[in-house]
């Protein structure tokens, strides 16, 4: 019995013995195969400092962080998380500044409604963007691009754009290599070797200075985002609920009172030495301010301008007052090559006439109140854009180069930092291309985008003058008497930016009073385009992919009263010309009130509004040679005018 009791307790020992190793052995097994580098539960518990990754529903703990990766850690949980709101706005738009900038625009395909038997449209610049600077690729949406920029900003703590390019706004994404033909020439004899043939000047009526030009267009799928309280708004691809901000809209009246309040407080750089220019520009200051009352003028239309006493006042003493120099540095074809056709002729016909004038130019630059740029913004695309390059750095760099010549050649452009040195120039791309070298001079640009840089009371608003024949310039003028006008409202064109699909959105084939389309078909002498703007009441003048459009002063030509639906546009001439009394200006959220709107303007304003626009039209008018008040002399006046209310005496 004693001996059975003893075997038993033997089993059972063992019995207990190998349970509880097993135990302390599944244990041990738990501790140091469960949990990574041999952490125990015990001695890792649940670290506070360290925040799980949830991975397909399993649980999983992560190393244990240094204390600087515990910031970093922070830093990138923070990232991530903002990437969908602020910290996208914030790399695209320093990506963008760059993009923008460096995007290229065709400057020579015409758009249908002004065609030519070269092309089918008539095209005011080729870029693709959002408002505000916001560019989504062809081939990435935004929420793609907020996850690279998002994955991307995670070492990047010190708020640097991690493109590494803010500072180089000029430079493609490829960095491409400027062409080695850049440098300006020194004398007038060296010329420039262009990278294609340029033109070749027509006066075939039916034919304009249009090229087919394939370069980078923007894709009607790659929408954009109007004003913030536009109710015509179209959304990004694939990102409909971004939080990127858009640009405010400056209104008409707004711009008003930043054009007072820049003529009583914007000056330009006080001369280096004193000039008896300098008091010349201060006497007449004080005699515009002070312009005797004017009550009848057979040839000024008081309504038409903001204060006509201070405008003949101010006209008059530029005839009598200034003077011009015209720089005769720089080499043909981008210096001292005049292209008098198509949409980019204002640039053309000045430098062509202001070459040959003998009233305002003078030959001593030190009776000059004034210094001429004479180049063709249009020449320097045609001639110096690489194809494809996504890049006009080059042709800034030209422009740089030149004015450091004349900087260099001449003491006049350091007296003043280039305060009283100007340019004339339409192409699209002019206002980023002088934007820094030339930031000082007064830029007459018809790309005049009040959030673009343009300055109200020193840039001048250069009207886009589109000209079909270089012989006769005038050849059409006119339109049909008011009781023929039968048609409310008409527009045509391409798709050129965001703005212009909306109003076919809403207006196409909606209305028989409203004549919008699109492309018209071609036709002899855009006879078709003319007449519909010859028998219109109001002519839309949409803006394209920047402000500014032809249409404005082609509805003047053809005595149409203009519709200018453009946010931010600068009109032509604003520093004299009250645009509100002849013309009727809706903000681009308004679009879908179009038809209501100009139904509400009574017949009676209609009628004033019409009449004004053909008293108006002698400011836009070109003439092989010039007459008192064309649109020659407005552009030379607004520029002089310009000068007299920054100059500064030493």
């Amino acid at each position: 019995m004693g001996q059975e009791f003893l075997s038993l307790y033997r089993l059972k020992t063992k019995r207990l013995l190998w349970l509880t190793g097993i135990t302390v052995a599944a244990i041990v097994v738990f501790h140091y195969f469960e949990f990574p580098n041999g952490y125990s539960i015990l001695s890792y518990g649940f670290h506070a400092d360290k925040i799980p990754k949830s991975e397909s529903g399993r649980f999983q703990v992560a190393d244990l962080p240094s204390d600087s990766e515990i910031i970093n850690n922070v830093t990138n949980l923070n990232q991530a998380n903002y990437t969908d709101e602020h910290s996208l706005e914030k790399v695209n738009r320093n990506r963008t500044y760059k993009e923008k900038d460096s995007t290229p625009r065709s400057g020579f395909v015409s758009e249908q409604g002004m065609v030519s038997n070269k092309s089918s449209g008539l095209d005011e610049s080729d870029e693709k963007y959002l408002v505000d600077g916001f560019r989504i690729s062809d081939n990435e949406s935004a929420a793609e691009k907020a996850g690279n920029f998002g994955s991307r900003s995670y070492n990047n703590t010190s708020g640097v754009n991690f493109t590494g390019e803010v500072d180089v706004p000029y430079e493609s994404e490829h960095k491409l290599v400027a062409p080695t033909y850049l440098t300006p020439p020194i004398s007038p004899s060296t010329e420039v070797r262009p990278n294609i043939t340029p033109p070749v000047l027509s006066n075939d009526p039916n034919k304009t200075d249009s090229m087919i030009d394939e370069r980078i267009r923007p894709s009607r799928d790659d929408a954009t985002i109007l004003s913030k309280n536009s109710s015509a708004n179209i959304v990004p691809k694939d990102n409909k609920d971004s939080d990127t901000p858009v640009p405010e809209v400056t209104s008409i009246s707004e711009m008003n009172e930043l054009l007072l309040q820049n003529h009583a407080s914007y000056h330009s750089m006080r001369p280096r030495w004193s000039s008896a220019v300098d008091q010349e520009l201060l006497q007449a200051r004080s005699e515009i301010e002070n312009a005797p009352i004017v009550e009848n003028d057979e040839n000024l239309y008081a309504p038409l301008y903001r204060n006509v006493s201070m405008f003949k006042r101010s006209y008059e003493l530029m005839e009598k007052t200034l003077k011009v120099y015209v720089y005769r540095e720089g080499a043909k074809p981008i210096m001292h090559s005049p292209y008098l056709l198509g949409i980019y002729a204002s640039e053309g016909w000045f430098m062509r006439l202001i070459e040959v004038d003998k009233r305002f130019v003078t030959r001593d630059p030190k009776k000059a109140h004034l210094f001429y740029l004479p180049f063709s913004s249009r020449m320097l695309e045609e001639t110096l854009y690489v194809q494809n390059s996504h890049s006009h750095r080059n042709l800034v760099q030209y422009l740089d180069n030149y004015v450091d010549m004349i900087a260099g050649k001449h003491p006049f452009w350091n007296r003043t930092g280039g305060a009283d040195h100007f340019l004339v120039a339409c192409h699209d791309w002019a206002p980023t291309e002088t934007k820094h070298r030339m930031a000082k001079c007064i830029r007459a640009l018809c790309n005049a985008d009040v959030k673009e840089g343009f300055v109200l009371s020193k840039d001048v608003s250069l009207p886009e003058t589109y000209v079909r024949n270089a012989q006769k310039p005038t050849r059409d003028v006119g339109g049909k008497p008011v009781s023929k006008r039968k048609t409310l409202a008409f527009f045509a064109g391409g798709m050129h930016g965001y703005l212009r699909p909306i109003l076919l959105q809403h207006w196409e084939n909606k209305d028989p009073d409203m004549k919008i389309f699109g492309t018209l078909p071609r036709s002899k002498g855009n006879k078709n385009y003319i007449q519909y703007m010859k028998s219109s009441k109001y002519c839309i003048c949409a803006k394209g992919y920047e402000v500014n459009s032809p249409r404005v002063v082609e509805a003047i030509f053809y005595e149409c009263v203009p519709v200018i639906i453009s946010d931010n546009f600068v009109p032509p001439f604003f520093e004299v010309l009250n645009w509100e009394s002849f013309a009727v200006i809706i903000l681009e959220k308004d679009i879908p009130n179009l038809k209501s709107i100009l139904l509400s303007i009574p017949e009676r304003r209609y009628l004033q509004m019409q009449l004004r626009v053909k008293k108006v039209q002698q400011h836009f008018l070109w003439h092989r040679s010039p007459v008192k008040y064309d649109i020659f002399h407005m552009i030379l006046h607004s520029i002089w005018y310009n000068r007299v209310f920054t100059a500064r005496t030493r």
